[in-house]
């Protein structure tokens, strides 16, 4: 068996064919084609079977990675399948968002060796894509009703994999959401090139069909403050994730045409998405015809800087006050959006948006160089003096990061505690909150993370609300039946 294994000496690595940029740039279909059997088996074989795995310690979920690609060189499809899927609710999600180059990929032992890694994350789409063709994706189906339901505030990734394990353990599982859709970021915030939203779909109504109640249109604090959440559930998890958007801290930035990416990000997803969207259409948030400047250097940027490119905006520049190598987005995004004719401006930081109040006219900003390193351990960015430069913009996009709203206020709960940072504070082993029967997860906890995260903080949740449960229905402080 093993000499089916063990073929990255002799074997390239390889990806899915990447759709051209020119072809690509003028749609929002997701930019890698499919791998075919032969192929995924192929590159599955490279993988070095090594005795630490580190794309497995490496990976949040800790997803059995060398076993399932031993078994995707070997045929055996379904069972790679049901390995993978074992520890992830969502592996076709993270076969094509996940920053693989930063996690598994990037720690595998052959790419340390120069042999270039194994395609983990093409593999794990080809997997997972693979099973809803042939229906190995089972329905989700419940233990026998246990009497007890959980509220979860947020349809986004940590919600969703929280309602789907919950829902398993025979709980009722209640999903609020503020929008029309449930799926979070995964169908507002990130842009169909990279996941194409009936991917999503197809999870959340597998979720549906299994029992989970959405409720959508839903903002937890205007519809019903916390109290009254606890009132119609044995237990709450709050997932709201992070969307307060840093701000430009510049001169002009106020104008209009400075707009903030998370706004930007959702109208072109649900103009995707067939709805209306005013602002879009009157040009606020469309970069058509414009000269997009683009402040930032996370995944939130590339995701703006390459929506850009396909609205049809005349340039696009991308602004970040750090180097290449120290930019906290991913390298192999950068890459795409440079195919696409993004340019970057490397260390370099806004000043000013020159203009007035009613129409932004361009950005004045600084040259920057790495000096003595912050508390984070990271050089920080100093001012060159005197190397100011000027760039055209119509449309300037704040992809700053995000911080918590102010839960405490929105949901009427001020004993919901809060950490400094204004994300929720919950005891690291139980998972709850300051509240009795209230827990916490995912970005809302962490501050802003990776889907992944997202993904397998929403699971620990669902086990330690089960345990909570369980161990109040056998006390007989909850109703149980």
């Amino acid at each position: 068996m093993a000499e089916r294994m063990l073929k990255f000496t002799a074997t390239a690595r390889a990806t899915p064919e990447k759709r051209d940029a020119g072809a690509r740039a003028g749609d929002f279909h997701e930019i890698y084609r499919d791998f075919i059997d032969a192929k995924a088996a192929e590159q599955a074989s490279r993988c070095s079977q090594c005795g630490v795995p580190f794309c497995q310690t490496h990976c949040p979920l800790h997803n059995n990675i060398p076993d399932w690609l031993r078994m995707t060189a070997e045929g055996r499809l379904e069972e790679a399948y049901a390995l993978s899927q074992a520890t992830n609710s969502m592996p076709e999600i993270c076969g094509r968002i996940c920053p693989q180059d930063r996690l598994c990929e990037g720690n595998c032992v052959i790419e340390q060796s120069g042999h270039g890694t194994v395609t983990i994350g093409a593999v794990e789409r080809y997997l997972s894509d693979k099973a809803w063709e042939e229906g190995w994706v089972r329905p989700l189906v419940a233990q026998p009703d246990r009497g007890q339901s959980v509220g979860i505030v947020g349809a986004g990734p940590a919600g969703l994999a929280a309602a789907e394990r919950l829902r398993e353990l025979g709980y009722r599982v209640t999903v609020y959401d503020r929008h029309d859709r449930p799926g979070g970021l995964l169908v507002y915030g990130i842009p169909g090139f990279k996941l194409e939203k009936q991917v999503v779909e197809r999870r959340t109504r597998r979720l549906a069909e299994g029992g989970v109640e959405y409720v959508l249109g839903f903002e937890a604090g205007r519809d019903a403050t916390l109290e009254q959440l606890r009132a119609r559930h044995d237990s709450l998890l709050l997932a709201t994730g992070v969307y307060a958007a840093r701000d430009l801290a510049t001169p002009g930035a106020g104008s209009s045409g400075v707009v903030a990416a998370l706004d930007y990000l959702i109208a072109s997803n649900r103009k995707g998405l067939g709805d209306e969207v005013p602002d879009f259409d009157s040009g606020v948030l469309n970069a058509e015809g414009k000269a997009v400047v683009v402040v930032g250097g996370g995944d939130t940027a590339m995701d703006c800087v390459r929506t850009a490119i396909r609205q049809g905006a005349t340039s696009v520049t991308c602004l970040y006050r750090r180097d290449r190598a120290n930019m906290p987005g991913s390298d192999r995004e950068v890459g795409h959006a440079e195919e696409e004719g993004v340019v970057f401006e490397w260390l370099a930081a806004p000043k000013a948006v020159t203009g007035d109040a009613l129409k932004a006219a361009g950005v004045v900003a600084a040259r920057m160089r790495l000096g003595a390193p912050d508390a984070s351990g990271r050089q920080a960015p100093e001012e060159i003096e005197g190397a100011d430069f000027e760039l055209k913009a119509d449309l300037v996009i704040k992809a700053l990061g995000f911080d918590p709203e102010d839960l405490p206020t929105a949901l009427a709960a001020p004993d919901l505690g809060v950490t400094r940072w204004g994300t929720l504070k919950t005891d690291m082993r139980s998972m709850m909150t300051s509240i009795p029967g209230v827990f916490a997860a995912g970005d809302i906890v962490r501050g802003a993370s990776l889907v992944v995260w997202a993904i397998r903080d929403g699971r620990d949740a669902a086990e330690a609300i089960h345990r909570y449960l369980a161990a109040h229905a056998s006390a007989g402080l909850v109703p149980a039946e």
